[in-house]
């Protein structure tokens, strides 16, 4: 279609720090700044992993992530590579990040004693 769009074309999360929330993260402040922008949408291009024939190559992330973020599937050339998209004129409202570190102070207020 012809929506100017702003994209997310790949990640470097550093070994030591994947599945940890890191990608969540960083797409929610994609998100932060393309509204900030006032950019019409964002779009990426992830990986499928529940398609046929994925790739273990995640650098431009999963499609599950993004889903969880908002982003909306709007196309398929290939099946492991959708478009996803996340319209920002729609949505006003940012999803909340799951952060490493707000999951770790969240959990250590709450067993800690008074």
């Amino acid at each position: 279609d012809d929506m100017p769009v702003w994209s997310i074309s790949c990640f470097y999360v550093r070994r030591g720090y994947r599945k940890q929330g890191v990608m969540s993260v960083l797409i929610a402040a994609a998100l932060k700044a393309a509204r900030r922008a006032k950019a019409p949408a964002l779009e990426a291009y992830p990986v499928d992993t529940d398609a046929p024939k994925s790739t273990s190559n995640l650098f431009t992330g999963t499609a599950s992530t993004f889903a969880r973020a908002g982003f909306k599937t709007v196309a398929r050339r290939v099946p492991h590579r959708p478009i996803m998209r996340h319209d920002l004129k729609r949505s006003r409202h940012l999803p909340r990040s799951r952060s490493p570190q707000n999951q770790k102070s969240r959990t250590s207020r709450r067993n800690s004693s008074p």
